[in-house]
């Protein structure tokens, strides 16, 4: 079982930026997702994704209206995938998650991850 945790969200003004991480740990084995993601979901609204990560060769992937200001990255020796929002706007205030996939590399769909943190709460004022 592979359990992900993530952390670095919280309150920041219009314009500002933060980095969210998340550590996956478990299972015995070695951790080789084929993609781990970030998705997010704003009060009455359907989770969306935001950003993906090949965990192999580390291609990225983005939601079409969130490039440029959002990046993700990975650490393979850490277990770990990190996304950096710059320019946050309220509409931004949502709860992330993160989640990986050990069976696909379809990366924008939430049925394509088997694994999901508790996610954390980013909150964007203006």
């Amino acid at each position: 079982q592979v359990q992900l945790v993530e952390s670095g969200g919280g309150l920041v003004q219009a314009g500002g930026s933060l980095r969210l991480s998340c550590a996956a740990s478990g299972s015995g084995r070695t951790f080789s997702p084929y993609v781990m993601g970030w998705f997010r979901q704003a009060p009455g609204k359907e989770r969306e994704f935001v950003a993906a990560i090949t965990w192999s060769i580390g291609r990225t992937y983005y939601a079409n209206s969130l490039k440029g200001r959002f990046t993700i990255s990975r650490d393979n020796a850490k277990n770990t995938v990190y996304l950096q929002m710059n320019s946050l706007k309220p509409e931004d205030t949502a709860v992330y998650y993160c989640a990986a996939s050990t069976f696909t590399n379809i990366v924008a769909a939430t049925t394509s991850y088997n694994y999901w943190g508790q996610g954390t709460q980013v909150t964007v004022s203006s």
